[in-house]
């Protein structure tokens, strides 16, 4: 992709951006049809009310399991305070950049994930793309909602279920005795809950078992929730956030301070914050630096431009994404007290090294954290507070990912979903559920980790996010959106972000992508090794959204009439419609088209 002339799509001022949009004034004396079609206008998509709405659901939507259970794994498996390094860097050169580049589109905009590509029109195979990624993020994400919900039902009691080997699923191999130091053919009272009561996991992908219905109940029980946080739109979204978002940092400082002042946690801390800079030598370091980025900031998948179009206009959307972003990093590296806090402790307990008992993923939350709490006065409180942590960490996420594709499809189709807006969100909600099911068999895992690995992965993320910022920075102009972002919030950013937007960022995607393709290997879990046709199933769910992106482009060089030339033109020319506050200021009545001539 190279860069396209001044001739075809960019223009030089905000004043031409405010002439290249066709508008006409409209006539007092204008015929009784005008009133008809009035009234099929389509209804009001609605707007943030509060002061710190748009802010609390960025922070909600960004700030997720990511930050809890991956970013301090990644702290101390990498270098400890050594990793900080590699992790700010990426954060400065593509982390804010993406950040700040998504929430400004959906405010300038006004769309959702589809409509925002008016402005680039042969690249709408990002946003469809997106729409697809979040679709399946959608059904198998809040399957660890449903897990955290099982758990934190079963935590109420006088002794937690995983505290002893006195259960009917427990086997002879069971232990609880975490001091004991040959544990070498036994199997912990932890894992055998999380095995052989959850999930009674069978021995793989084709062996899906029983559906588990206790499970189906906390799914259910999951998109409830999902679904009244977002029934009535953005209005009440923006309610719901003031609790969802503001939760999980009771809950983190409740756990903060209990965690430090238990014996050996500072163990735990040392080895998670002590630098060890000769391991910013591997490759591997940087790799996961990056993808942390992607992966906890929520980039690629429409939910940022969903969020940031219901904004006000002159709404200051640059301030915003750097305090969204400065918090979710600061929570990031806060989180990675609270856990090797508990990992200190447990590695006091069981006398192995703290290094041997670092976990991440589900690992840590259902494995290592409950193992941590049996050992606790009160251990029932301690895994409500948690499990009830987790919980509104996902929930948040969840249901604005939720909205992201809900917002890209309304906006599409205005006329027909925004008068069923209830309706259709129930559906989006039910058919997930009924897809989901299937991540909660007694071999569901095994299509979890499935899912988690191809569906939404880092490569797929990564090349959309590297289209995305070619496509805006390169296509549309980097100059021109950052005349329209002064134009919005009233003065120019730092020229810093357009340098990423152009350079900086898409190389770090392609580079991160290029290694991740390099590095894939067969997915396992455990032991067991996914058969081909399994393995075949991820690709078909990766590439679903993947190639969207050139699919479209081809579908769009065919349909458009002309020469190459006149093809080329249409396609890169933006369609994108006139601010009201633009409008009052404009007198030209001209098409993009000739405004650009």
């Amino acid at each position: 992709m190279g860069k396209t002339g001044k001739n075809t799509v960019d223009l030089n001022s905000p004043t031409e951006v405010k002439q290249a949009v066709p508008f006409v004034e409209p006539d007092p004396a204008a015929h009784p049809a005008d009133d008809e079609k009035k009234k099929e206008e389509p209804p009001d998509r609605g707007s943030w009310k509060g002061k710190f709405d748009f802010l609390l659901s960025c922070v909600g939507y960004a700030i997720g399991l990511g930050n809890v259970w991956r970013f301090p794994y990644l702290c101390g498996k990498n270098g400890g305070g050594a990793f900080l390094i590699p992790y700010f860097l990426t954060l400065v050169f593509a982390g804010i950049p993406l950040f700040f580049l998504e929430t400004a589109l959906g405010q300038f905009t006004s769309v959702g994930g589809l409509g925002v590509w008016r402005l680039i029109p042969m690249m709408k195979g990002v946003g469809l793309a997106s729409v697809v990624l979040s679709f399946w993020l959608n059904i198998y994400y809040i399957i660890i909602i449903a897990w955290a919900l099982y758990y934190l039902f079963n935590s109420f009691g006088s002794e937690l279920p995983w505290q002893s080997c006195d259960n009917p699923w427990n086997t002879e191999k069971c232990f609880c005795n975490y001091s004991l130091t040959d544990t070498t053919n036994l199997t912990s009272a932890v894992t055998e809950f999380w095995e052989r009561n959850m999930h009674q996991l069978t021995d793989g992908l084709e062996e899906p078992g029983e559906v588990r219905w206790p499970l189906v109940g906390t799914l259910a029980l999951a998109w409830v929730l999902v679904y009244f946080s977002i029934w009535k739109g953005v209005e009440w979204t923006g309610k719901v956030v003031y609790f969802s978002a503001t939760y999980p940092y009771v809950m983190l400082f409740i756990l903060f301070f209990r965690g430090v002042t238990l014996p050996g946690a500072i163990d735990g801390i040392l080895f998670y914050i002590t630098p060890d800079f000769n391991k910013l030598t591997r490759s591997e370091v940087w790799l996961d630096a990056a993808t942390q980025i992607f992966f906890s900031y929520g980039l690629g998948l429409g939910s940022l431009i969903a969020l940031g179009s219901y904004n006000t206009y002159n709404n200051d959307v640059y301030r915003d994404s750097i305090i969204v972003c400065i918090i979710n990093s600061c929570t990031s590296m806060f989180a990675g007290f609270v856990i090797f806090s508990i990992v200190g402790f447990m590695s006091h307990i069981t006398k192995k090294p703290v290094k041997e008992l670092a976990a991440s993923g589900p690992g840590l939350a259902f494995l290592a954290y409950p193992q941590a709490v049996t050992q606790l006065p009160m251990s029932s409180l301690w895994a409500i507070l948690f499990f009830s942590m987790l919980m509104m960490l996902g929930l948040d996420s969840q249901f604005c990912t939720v909205e992201g594709f809900v917002t890209a499809l309304m906006d599409e189709y205005p006329l027909v979903l925004r008068k069923r807006k209830k309706i259709f969100i129930l559906l989006v909600c039910l058919v997930s559920f009924i897809i989901g099911i299937s991540n909660i068999t007694q071999g569901g895992l095994y299509v979890f980790k499935l899912f988690d690995y191809y569906s939404a992965s880092g490569m797929c993320l990564l090349y959309l996010v590297f289209f995305e910022t070619v496509s805006i920075s390169w296509f549309y102009g980097a100059d021109r959106f950052y005349d329209n972002i002064e134009d919005m919030i009233g003065y120019r950013p730092c020229g810093w972000w357009k340098l990423c937007w152009k350079f900086f960022t898409p190389l770090i995607c392609l580079g991160v992508f290029t290694f991740s393709a390099i590095e894939m290997t067969p997915l396992t879990l455990g032991k067991y090794v996914y058969p081909l046709w399994g393995q075949v199933i991820g690709w078909f769910m990766a590439l679903s959204s993947m190639i969207l992106v050139p699919g479209y482009f081809v579908f769009m060089f065919c349909v458009t009439k002309g020469n190459i030339k006149q093809r080329w033109r249409k396609m890169t020319t933006s369609s994108e419609d006139q601010k009201p506050s633009e409008r009052e200021e404009s007198g030209h009545t001209g098409s993009v088209g000739e405004a650009l001539v």
